[in-house]
């Protein structure tokens, strides 16, 4: 759907070290490289975001999150199964691919899989290994931004790409977020998605 053209544009801002926004299933995003530490500032610096808190890491396939995972246990393996592509953030210990930076000096990291085409094809066309490290495409405390104009209000020329969404916008309500301890689930927060820790 995205042409070759804009490909290659984004793929080039990304491996600079640019940010992006773009559309998921639940809400627009902030993304960039999760090896580029001048990007992952920068998107700090954009929302004015508090840097004690995490981005997370998204992709097309939870194939391409798994190294970043300390431990992909059958456990988590099923959990993933069982909710990916879609709106949940499960959160694991981290591996020593995972930078600290993106963490936020977290051993933890939260991964998930939109069920999104047009973020899909970002990550898979735009990428080396099909991952982005993101955040909500909004300012600190305020609400995320519903569209590009929104985003554009909010970032103006500061955002190096606001990538289209091709009429698949983002349903506007943030994924689920559950962290996996002891082969258990612990629910940090009940978002588009309603989790029963028993899962």
């Amino acid at each position: 759907m995205i042409n070759t053209k804009e490909i290659s544009l984004i793929k080039n801002i990304l491996n600079k070290g640019g940010v992006i926004a773009i559309p998921t299933d639940t809400v627009w995003g902030l993304a960039c490289l999760p090896d580029k530490i001048e990007a992952v500032k920068k998107i700090y610096e954009l929302k004015g975001r508090d840097e004690k808190k995490p981005l997370i890491l998204m992709s097309s396939d939870v194939d391409f999150l798994i190294p970043y995972i300390y431990k992909f246990d059958s456990y988590t393996e099923n959990i993933c199964n069982k909710y990916f592509p879609g709106p949940l953030t499960v959160v694991t210990q981290k591996s020593d691919l995972t930078e600290s930076f993106v963490t936020a000096g977290n051993d933890t990291v939260g991964i998930r899989v939109p069920d999104h085409q047009i973020f899909s094809e970002i990550a898979q066309k735009c990428t080396s290994n099909g991952v982005l490290a993101t955040t909500s495409a909004n300012l600190s405390n305020f609400p995320v931004a519903k569209n590009k104009q929104e985003i554009a209000n909010y970032f103006g020329a500061k955002i190096d790409y606001i990538v289209d969404d091709f009429g698949f916008s983002p349903k506007g309500k943030e994924s689920t977020v559950v962290k996996v301890q002891d082969s258990q689930l612990i629910v940090l927060r009940q978002g588009s998605i309603i989790i029963i820790e028993k899962d």
